[in-house]
């Protein structure tokens, strides 16, 4: 173990930023801080429920809808009990490998509790105070704060359940205490007049179950000390910083507070230094939202908490950057790329507004239209379901309010993006409009985060909608982040639309990866083509070049949009040392369709979901095509693309080259447009 006496401070690019606007020295911010930090009640930029101007039922700025939206709901809960966690639950995790029998109710109570924080502050009754005091001793009394999937109990000494005196800080610790904090903010001082002592207890709780472990163990993974900084980082140490910024509020505890938020500055730097300079994220779209965006609002917050006085956002470049991420790889309407752990049809409950306020903290007007096209006059402003923190910003924010008064933004949908650290092009017909064709293709390795063995994969899309496809991530289990995550079909490359070389699929690490990759973009196409060679372990593939072009529709002569795919590989003749009579194993391309697929000689013409426009997919005639139709039985999966997706098999062993093109079918309907 690491103590933190024996930790370098970590110096980057947040470091560079922060000492020029403080001036401090090449020592560190640390000795400054305690200067520039605001007091405990003023350094969260939520209003207290005191300030009646800001929460009062009709108060100007307010949301009603939102407002009374939370409250209806928050009505129907008080008939009913608590979501309990059970230990049996638990236990589940290690035995069977299911998390959400777990994570479901532990999450539905702190969706409760924050309903209730919010009804309390509208409306100051005192049932809905004692509504918020059941849910945070209900908290306070819960054995781990860490999701069962993330404890290392098991692991260490054979328990199937959290230890008590040894806990593990995850991204459930800090959701609990970021929500404490949150409530803290909002209800201190009427939880003061009518549960005197509770305040302490969420103090207490903080300190053994946040503080003192995030101190004291400076070898959690997610510090990036290794080099490998993901999501989790910023994700816990956002969380971290609100609840020391809110509960370290006695004078004895300055020195300590100064000293976590100097730490977690230096976490922050390490995850926003190793940010490519393109903002991009190789775990997608999905999770931008819980690592990049994470790391903007503790930013956020941290400007907040020193008077402005520390604001990095709009002064490092991959932070301006990554606020164009979002839009960047939106197909259009619900459909987003989704390469690795993503949903092609996420949930619509973003924090928007949080990408609202970093747009135009950076000056990105595209990336605020992007995050206004989806505030929705007569919608929620913000949900409870991303956590108590995000709700009160986008409550309390009234730009983001009132950007859902004026007709609502169109999102830019640029018509091509190259992403240089991630080996991504999107491509799309025309700039502004999902209509027509759209490409998504990648490079990159299998040893990205959240990796999905997808070398040299693509998407096409129809009016935005995803008809060959990425199927996304199943529902998590434990197994989804140990050795045997590659044993799910979904992350395997054989469900992913890559070759197959003589029966051998794409094995995960970074040693697979593509090589010799050039994007091109014109006015009249844009390509993405690659050697895929390294991504397969096959004796005498010597290379796969794999190029994925959209040409764009030629007005002038009324030629069609055309997405083409042409493959052309150098491999050598089959041997085998058992003779003769063992048969050469199939080379396979491989498409995976969404929606009704009808097959013929060459052919295959996609009615995709939505009603988007039918594609007609083209292959030299007489390969021999097989389409195999995958049940879905997991709702992360079902719930995007309905009971089934077809992988159409094209089997070209003993060929050199192939193209395989997709159209729009002209001659069908496609359903409404």
């Amino acid at each position: 173990m690491i103590t933190i006496s024996e930790t370098t401070p970590f110096r980057g690019h947040l470091a560079a930023v922060f000492d020029e606007q403080s001036g401090a020295t090449a020592g560190g911010l640390g000795l400054f801080l305690p200067a520039l930090l605001l007091p405990a009640d003023s350094c969260l930029p939520v209003p207290p429920a005191d300030r009646r101007d800001a929460w009062a039922a009709g108060a100007a700025g307010a949301d009603a809808f939102t407002l009374d939206d939370l409250h209806t709901r928050a009505d129907r809960d008080l008939a009913l009990p608590w979501p309990l966690p059970l230990a049996s639950s638990a236990a589940r995790v290690n035995r069977d490998g299911d998390r959400e029998i777990w994570e479901t109710p532990a999450f539905a109570r702190q969706h409760r509790l924050s309903r209730a924080a919010v009804s309390a502050a509208i409306t100051l009754d005192d049932r809905w105070l004692d509504e918020v005091a059941d849910g945070v001793v209900l908290l306070c009394e819960q054995t781990s704060w860490c999701w069962p999937a993330h404890d290392d109990s098991f692991r260490r000494s054979g328990s199937v359940l959290a230890t008590v005196d040894d806990p593990f800080l995850d991204l459930g610790a800090g959701e609990v205490v970021g929500q404490l904090a949150w409530i803290d903010q909002l209800l201190g001082s009427q939880l003061d007049a009518r549960y005197p002592g509770l305040r302490a207890r969420m103090r207490r709780e903080a300190r053994i179950r946040v503080f003192d472990p995030f101190v004291s163990r400076r070898d959690w993974h997610w510090l990036g000390l290794d080099g490998d900084v993901h999501n989790w980082s910023p994700w816990i140490q956002g969380n971290v910083l609100v609840a020391a910024l809110r509960f370290l509020d006695a004078p004895a505890e300055q020195a300590e507070r100064s000293r976590i938020v100097d730490l977690v500055i230096q976490g922050l730097d390490r995850y926003v230094t190793a940010l490519p300079a393109d903002g991009a994220i190789d775990e997608g779209y999905s999770y931008w939202w819980n690592g990049a965006c994470r790391a903007l609002e503790a930013l956020d917050i941290l400007a907040h908490a020193t008077g402005g006085r520390l604001d990095a956002a709009a002064s490092v470049p991959a932070l301006r950057e990554t606020v164009a991420f979002p839009h960047r790889m939106h197909l259009g309407g619900a459909w987003y790329v989704n390469h690795a752990d993503g949903q092609a049809r996420p949930s619509a409950d973003q924090p928007w507004h949080a990408l609202f306020r970093a747009a135009h903290r950076v000056g990105d007007q595209a990336a605020a239209d992007h995050a206004a096209s989806h505030r929705v006059a007569g919608r929620p402003v913000a949900s409870e379901m991303e956590g108590l923190g995000r709700l009160l910003r986008g409550l309390t924010d009234p730009a983001w309010t009132a950007a859902g008064s004026a007709q609502q933004t169109a999102p830019p949908l640029p018509r091509d993006v190259w992403l240089d650290s991630v080996q991504v092009l999107v491509a799309r017909e025309s700039a502004g409009s999902p209509t027509g064709l759209s490409i998504a293709a990648k490079g990159g390795t299998n040893g990205e985060h959240h990796n999905h063995n997808d070398v040299g994969s693509f998407i096409v899309a129809s009016d935005g909608v995803p008809v060959i496809v990425d199927a996304g991530r199943p529902t998590y289990t434990l197994a989804t982040f140990g050795p045997d995550r590659y044993d799910s079909w979904a992350m395997q490359s054989s469900w992913h639309n890559v070759p197959e070389v003589r029966g051998t699929s794409q094995p995960a690490g970074r040693t697979s990866a593509a090589a010799d990759v050039v994007a091109e973009v014109t006015t009249d196409r844009s390509s993405l083509s690659l050697d895929l060679a390294a991504a397969y372990p096959v004796t005498g593939l010597a290379s796969w070049r794999r190029t994925v072009r959209l040409d764009r529709a030629a007005q002038a002569d009324d030629a069609a949009a055309c997405v083409t795919v042409s493959d052309a590989w150098a491999l050598a003749p089959w041997a085998n040392d058992a003779g003769p009579a063992v048969a050469e194993p199939a080379t396979t391309v491989r498409l995976l369709l969404a929606g009704e697929v009808e097959l013929g000689d060459g052919t295959a013409l996609v009615t995709p979901l939505c009603g988007a426009p039918a594609l007609r997919v083209r292959w030299p005639a007489g390969i021999p095509a097989i389409l195999t139709m995958r049940p879905l039985d997991d709702p992360m999966l079902s719930d995007v693309w309905g009971p089934s997706l077809g992988r159409l098999d094209l089997d070209v062993t003993g060929r050199t080259s192939i193209a395989v093109t997709v159209a729009i079918d002209h001659s069908t309907t496609g359903g409404a447009r």
